[in-house]
């Protein structure tokens, strides 16, 4: 008995650290193609094709997303199930028109400008968490910006990959910006992502590894992982449901566009309204609809808490999918907010930190989450709230796994 139990571990360890080596070759139109970047999205798992054009990455089993990428040709996505894979892999290069488009082409000029987009580019994507302090782009300048004033859109482009060093966490990454759009406060992004370990001593690893752990506790990540395995009420979180609807204090955002064309036209006008409670003028009706305007644009109605997991989860078409109606608010209880988050808005007043409150928006009518605890479409979903405000710098590579 003794001896089949010894077993019976060995091949539970055995199986836990199941690999497979992939194998390829990448070509182009001359032939095979060198130094081409080959790795698995958001991981530390990579490397490059050599003279030869072949490459050859360990894996464990699993379900990845392999990214071929080589500057002015497109980049290829490929879907990879190890259980599926059984010979190398063989990749060829197009040329990509697309590349070389007129806004990523012509001169970038470095003045204030775009000095200030850096800065909101910096502010969106980097974000401004504690962690976000030691996170920085090494190479900012293969970004360009192109700014619509009349819709207020801002639009990234990255000549080249981002390079990022993030002391905080002991990390290098290249993120290859594919999308980022800032589109009246409305912030999507999409990109590529390779991470790679940083070299230090023993009081630097235990510096990242506490690090990591306070980036993945609460996160994303963290509930899916906890909501497959039904435990995430044991780790920390509490999941309510309510349905958001549109804030009848706030006008709409014609009213709103209308008064700032009113208010630009009238800029040397001084008008005092505490005396006039009710506007004399359109510039005073056009203030006053500025003032509500920051009013919040929904309003939020809890009417289920304490979900369980077959009300938010279910396993059908072969896959694990989000099941839920209207949104869902995330608190999770174990770690409560930082100072940048409260104050985080230009009128928000100083309180004590609460525990960190999220909510999940469906973004599409199919929600599919991986067997590890990924999102396989990452824009299915919209997060409101502190996982809003946790932003790149505290993102973690999709094979980081949490030292018990």
């Amino acid at each position: 008995m003794r001896n089949n139990f010894f077993i019976l571990l060995l091949l539970i360890a055995l199986s836990n650290f199941a690999q497979t080596v992939i194998k390829g070759t990448v070509y182009y139109e001359k032939g095979p193609l060198e130094n081409v970047a080959v790795y698995l999205n958001n991981t530390m798992l990579g490397t490059t094709t050599n003279e030869n054009g072949k490459f050859s990455i360990p894996v464990k089993d699993g379900q990845y997303e392999l990214i071929v990428s080589y500057l002015g040709y497109k980049k290829i996505n490929y879907a990879l199930n190890t259980s599926t894979y059984k010979k190398p892999l063989v990749f060829t290069l197009e040329e990509s028109a697309d590349v070389l488009d007129e806004i990523v082409l012509k001169k970038i000029v470095y003045d204030e400008k775009w000095k200030n987009n850096l800065a909101v580019f910096k502010r969106e994507f980097i974000g401004n968490t504690e962690l976000a302090a030691d996170c920085e782009i090494l190479n900012p300048e293969v970004l360009s910006f192109e700014y619509e004033f009349m819709i207020n859109k801002l639009t990234a482009y990255a000549r080249k990959p981002l390079i990022i060093k993030h002391k905080s966490l002991g990390y290098l990454i290249t993120f290859e910006l594919e999308r980022f759009i800032i589109n009246d406060n409305y912030i999507t992004y999409l990109g590529y992502s390779r991470y790679q370990q940083l070299k230090g001593g023993k009081r630097k690893q235990k510096r990242w590894q506490k690090n990591r752990l306070k980036a993945y506790n609460g996160s994303p990540v963290h509930f899916y992982k906890s909501l497959l395995k039904d435990n995430f009420t044991q780790e920390g979180f509490i999941v309510n449901q309510f349905k958001r609807v549109p804030n009848p204090e706030r006008p709409s955002e014609e009213k709103i566009k209308r008064a700032k064309e009113i208010i630009r036209a009238n800029r040397s006008v001084i008008l005092n309204l505490k005396k006039n409670k009710i506007p004399q003028n359109a510039l005073d009706s056009a203030l006053i609809i500025s003032r509500k305007s920051r009013l919040p644009k929904f309003k939020d109605y809890l009417y289920k808490s304490k979900l369980k997991k077959e009300d938010i989860l279910a396993f059908k078409d072969n896959a694990y999918q989000l099941i839920f109606e209207n949104n869902l608010s995330i608190v999770y209880t174990k770690e409560k907010e930082e100072m940048g988050y409260i104050t985080r808005g230009a009128f928000s007043k100083p309180r004590k930190p609460l525990p960190q409150t999220s909510a999940i928006i469906p973004m599409d009518d199919k929600i599919v989450l991986d067997v590890t605890g990924i999102l396989v479409n990452p824009l299915a979903v919209f997060y409101d709230g502190y996982w809003s405000y946790e932003k790149f710098a505290n993102a973690l590579p999709l094979d980081y796994v949490p030292e018990n």
